[in-house]
């Protein structure tokens, strides 16, 4: 059973970054790829970045304008989502979500992931 656990959200005001981590128990994280979505209020869940296994290929949400950066460091079991220049719209809770690594391709939707985190609230303010 693999559990992921999302840290780093917090409320902070626009222009700001954040760096979010999910960490992975149950399961070496270098065999999953990883994504990152986020849910606003009242709003679906909305892809923002992914990083296959290895760390070679990543793909970003266009909506983020380039203000977002995922990494992973393997041997600590943890992924990483570093989001800059701060917006109000930002303001979501934010998850993570793993799949076997094999799955890796440009065009994975929400419903091909196997585990999700329970998620860390950012929330951005004027």
């Amino acid at each position: 059973q693999v559990s992921l656990v999302e840290t780093g959200g917090g409320s902070v005001q626009a222009g700001s970054s954040l760096r979010l981590s999910c960490v992975s128990y149950g399961r070496a994280l270098s065999t999953l790829l990883v994504g990152w979505y986020r849910q606003a209020p009242g709003l679906g869940r909305e892809f923002v970045a992914a990083i296959s296994a290895s760390g070679v290929n990543t793909r970003y949400s266009e909506s983020l304008g380039g203000r977002a950066t995922i990494s992973r460091e393997n041997s600590e079991n943890t992924v990483y989502l570093e989001m800059n220049n701060l917006k109000p719209e930002d303001t979501a809770v934010y998850f993570c979500a793993a799949a076997a690594g094999s799955k890796w391709s440009r065009n994975m939707n929400a419903l091909e992931y196997e585990y999700w985190g329970r998620g860390t609230q950012v929330t951005v303010s004027t």
